[in-house]
């Protein structure tokens, strides 16, 4: 209560309490004493930790000589000198919370004052309540920063501080803290998307978020996925209000459905959220992959074209674009592109003038680009993915991406089979900052030296020439000066069967910072290449070199002494040499000793022995791989026990592992494996004595030569409950082993059974599994009717990866089945299922995404024609496998010309001969030979090799 104060007293208290929730004061009451009194005069040095020790404080202001507590507060403005009865009170009692009310003071004050995601609303509410302008503003202040810094060390709002400030603002009618609450989330929905409280986001706040113009997402597709699962909690779905149902519809129509790739949207067709624009953006996006760019411009409307135009924003830092099979010149363009632009009636034909010859030469397109085209600038792009946008135009790409990101530094051109190694060099000098690029293609799976060939066409067997980019053959113009790629630290060309050993040499002259190097499956690298990279690259430390002819040349390369360290060897930190032959044992001791950096070392398929082995003298691997070598259990337990924090460990196919539990005792007392892959030796008592280390196991394989049983089966779940991925070869199996597994297991994303024995029925598949994305089934499921397979849609609706090998009873009937349960599948392999393929192969073509499909000894039914017609129906489609047995004419037509293809990578075709028994019956066929056809991103080669691929 305020009371009267003297004529000659001019000072003012104010008696503030705290109005803290009752469960704190109890806590607070433990203050001996429970009232201090402060001055204002002494601001600037109080210590709020020991004043809030207390219930209550008296604070002692004076009335002229403090005018910034009149001045900048409306409240004691009205108060102390207005003409209220309690102006001439010398006490004023406030009610308020104690450390918000001390901070308020501190502002008027003109003390520092530090605004929080936590203090926000309290500060905000005070400042409000009792009119401190300068406290409102700083609030202000601080929301505008956090809602449009560039900063990545700007601090980060929580999702429900956030929805708490959205609703204070619209109770207070405080229009800009909506306004940039709703800015803040579009900047920043990449982060909050998988925040736990994302569900609770009101459907305003979202409306508000999705229409700002500074809507940050990787890709569409982030945005769509973010929506579905904003849709998906709290079960917005069901028992929807009119209302409700047009909120959905509005949502879901801010969703640029072109621009989606079309692996997410089949997979995405069963969505209760999505269902109803699948069929709709599936022939967007259908329609749009077979428009060119010019027609593309020409079937424009006057306006911004949004619906066609990539998000982007001042505060984008990646972009995703991979698995976009529409994206061409002509929606690269239009999405770098100022607003402006859209505003000139003319831009569709200025647009359209630079579209109209693609086959002009660099520097004319290049001063079209400048003289015709603003390009914007997107400086915090970092990272760019184009993978498998097969059809874009990669000269103009490049020229577009260089000038719209000038900032990048990891680009990412995955399976893109049209990008000629001479291509990828001026790709690759066309950047500064660039420091990881990525041009990884799918493996021929033929290594020249080691196949057994009937014949190749030109083309795997030759060396065409290869000419050298000069400086004057760059991109932009003659007079362009070479650029040095020092910055380049990290180069995957994995698979690239078009790299030649000219080509190799001149990356390396450029990139001498390369710290990291995939040429996996390059197979036309010599050795001698091989080793040149590795003398002039001298910061090399992770080596991927499988299936290639990296041998004693290259060995020797990594073992000599360099005038920066005593060796390469001695900083490898990753070394993956798979199927690399040719090594003596005395060259592969001599690398193996200087290695004691190593972190991961895969050996698989190579002549390794316990020899060389037991000479790694490291403690640091994380990961290795010694799969089918003859390395022993004594050697193995050897390095294991100096290597403790060994995540990772594959060893199937060793037969000296056969009495191996030293192997598994040694496991144990490691810091806990993530991946093991294991085979002879392994048993349930095995997995008994491992229990403390794999508690953390992610992935598991288990090959022949193991026996888990079914105990150790049972086993898995309790001991492995984090597990991701089963993969079992040869181990009984049973209905009760495989319930166990799949109703235990709630992170279980694939599960393979091959050529196991057991009784199982389809008992084990009714149980959902909705995480399960692969699932193989080898010579397990015998008994798999059309029913059955319809139930296993039903229990795994997510599958994208399903290999059927031997289910005998399937007829073509289960395709309808198969691409209405799994409209979303990526790869699919069917061999000896019954009568699949018999009247053909229409009913796939609902799997519109597939990318890898093999068909084998499915029925005689599959058009000559299919090679064409799949690369028509499936747009994504990289790799196929066939049969002869299989064609309804008997063969197949063969393309000659790449276009008759579209995308193909690798095709490969079996062929059988019948065989006879004595009494003259039939058996089965006998594989005789396999044609492989491979783009190389110049020509097909073709290749007819006596093994079955």
């Amino acid at each position: 209560m305020a009371q009267l104060r003297s004529l000659h007293d001019d000072f003012v208290i104010l008696v503030v309490d705290n109005n803290q929730p009752p469960e704190e004061e109890e806590d607070s009451s433990s203050s001996p004493c429970q009232v201090i009194s402060i001055s204002a005069l002494d601001v600037s040095s109080w210590d709020l930790s020991e004043i809030l020790c207390y219930r209550r404080v008296k604070l002692q202001a004076h009335r002229t000589r403090h005018v910034l507590l009149v001045q900048e507060s409306s409240y004691f403005h009205g108060l102390l000198s207005g003409s209220f009865s309690e102006s001439g009170h010398d006490h004023v009692s406030i009610e308020w919370n104690l450390e918000t009310f001390l901070n308020l003071m501190r502002c008027i004050y003109d003390c520092a004052l530090d605004v929080t995601s936590t203090s926000f609303l309290p500060l905000f509410g005070a400042a409000l309540y009792f009119g401190v302008e300068r406290l409102l503003s700083k609030c202000k202040r601080w929301l505008v920063s956090l809602a449009s810094s560039n900063d990545p060390a700007s601090p980060l709002l929580e999702l429900s501080d956030l929805i708490q400030m959205w609703s204070f603002g619209l109770e207070r009618d405080v229009d800009f803290v909506p306004d940039l609450c709703g800015a803040y989330l579009a900047k920043n929905l990449m982060l909050v998307k998988s925040d736990e409280y994302f569900g609770n986001v009101p459907y305003e706040l979202l409306m508000c978020c999705i229409r700002h113009p500074h809507l940050t997402v990787d890709s569409e597709m982030h945005l769509a996925d973010a929506l579905l699962v904003w849709l998906d909690a709290n079960k917005r779905l069901f028992d929807l209000s009119e209302t409700s149902k047009d909120n959905i519809v509005n949502l879901m129509e801010q969703v640029r459905f072109s621009l989606l790739p079309l692996w997410f949207i089949a997979e995405r067709r069963k969505s209760h959220g999505f269902s109803t624009f699948a069929d709709h953006s599936i022939e967007l996006v259908t329609k749009l992959t077979k428009m060119s760019s010019k027609c593309l411009v020409d079937s424009l409307r006057d306006g911004p074209p949004t619906d066609l135009r990539v998000r982007l924003t001042q505060y984008t830092e990646k972009l995703d674009l991979s698995g976009c099979t529409q994206l061409n010149q002509a929606i690269l363009l239009l999405s770098v592109l100022p607003e402006t632009y859209f505003t000139n009636p003319m831009w569709r034909k200025s647009l359209k003038s630079f579209l109209k010859n693609p086959e002009d030469d660099a520097r004319n397109q290049e001063q079209l680009s400048q003289t015709t085209l603003p390009i914007s600038s997107f400086e915090s792009v970092e990272e760019v993915d184009i993978s498998k946008c097969q059809r874009l135009d990669y000269i103009a790409t490049i020229n577009c991406i260089s000038m719209s990101f000038p900032s990048l530094r990891k680009l990412r051109a995955a399976y893109l089979l049209n990008l000629k190694v001479s291509t990828m060099l001026e790709l690759l000098q066309s950047f500064g900052n660039l420091t990881e690029v990525d041009l990884t293609v799918d493996i021929v799976p033929i290594i020249p030296c080691q196949a057994s060939v009937f014949y190749t066409s030109p083309g795997l067997a030759q060396t065409p020439p290869i000419i050298s980019l000069t400086y004057g053959s760059h991109i932009f113009g003659s007079g362009q000066v070479h650029r040095s790629l020092s910055s380049i630290t990290r180069l995957s060309l994995e698979g690239r069967s078009d790299l030649y050993d000219k080509d190799l040499r001149s990356i390396s002259r450029s990139c001498g910072s390369l710290c990291y190097l995939n040429i996996k499956g390059c197979a036309l690298l010599s050795d001698a290449c091989i080793a040149y990279v590795i003398e002039r690259c001298k910061s090399l430390h992770s080596l991927i070199v499988c299936y290639t002819s990296f041998s004693e040349n290259s060995v020797l390369a990594l073992c000599a002494d360099t005038s920066v360290t005593n060796s390469l060897a001695s900083n490898l930190q990753m070394l993956h040499m798979s199927k690399c032959e040719g090594i003596s044992e005395t060259s592969l001791i001599n690398l193996i000793t200087r290695t004691k950096k190593l972190k991961s070392l895969c050996l698989r398929d190579t002549k390794v022995s316990d020899i060389v082995l037991c000479e790694l003298s490291g403690s640091s691997l994380e990961a290795l791989d010694i799969s089918n070598t003859t390395i022993s259990s004594m050697v193995l337990t050897c390095v294991i026990s100096k290597n403790s924090n060994l995540k990772s460990l594959k060893a199937r196919g060793c037969k000296n592992l056969i009495q191996s539990e030293t192997v598994f005792n040694c496991l144990s007392k490691g810091s806990g494996l993530e991946e093991l892959e294991i085979g002879w030796g392994f048993t349930y008592f095995s997995l008994v004595s491992m229990r403390p280390a794999v508690s953390s196991l992610r992935a598991i394989s288990v090959g022949l030569g193991a026996s888990l049983g079914e105990d150790g089966l049972n086993l898995l779940p309790s001991a492995c409950p984090l597990l991701e991925s089963i993969v079992l070869y040869f181990q009984e199996i049973s209905d009760s082993a495989l319930t166990s597994i799949v109703t235990s297991l709630k992170n279980l994303e694939e599960l393979a059974l091959s050529y196991c024995f057991g009784d199982i029925t389809l008992q084990s598949f009714k149980f959902s599994i909705p995480n399960l994305r692969k699932l193989r089934l080898e010579r397990v499921t015998r008994w798999m009717t059309n029913e059955d397979l319809f139930v296993l849609t039903q229990s795994c609706p997510n599958l994208t990866e399903l290999k059927l090998v031997g289910c005998l009873h399937l007829n073509s009937d289960s395709q309808p089945i198969i691409s209405s349960g799994w409209p979303g599948m990526i790869s699919l392999h069917l061999e000896e299922c019954g009568r699949i393929t018999e009247n053909g192969v229409a009913s796939l073509y609902g799997c519109v995404a597939l990318e890898d499909l093999l068909l084998r000894h499915n029925g005689s039914g599959i058009e000559k024609s299919f090679l064409l017609d799949a690369s028509l129906k499936f747009p994504m489609l990289r790799l196929v496998s066939l049969d002869m047995c299989d064609a309804k004419e008997g063969n197949f037509d063969v393309p000659e010309e790449k276009e008759e293809v579209r995308f193909l990578s690798i095709v490969k075709i079996s062929r059988c001969k019948s065989q006879r028994c004595s009494l003259g019956r039939e058996l089965a066929p006998v594989h005789r030979e396999t044609l492989v056809m491979f783009w190389n991103g110049q020509n097909f080669t073709n290749t007819l090799l006596k093994q079955r691929l």
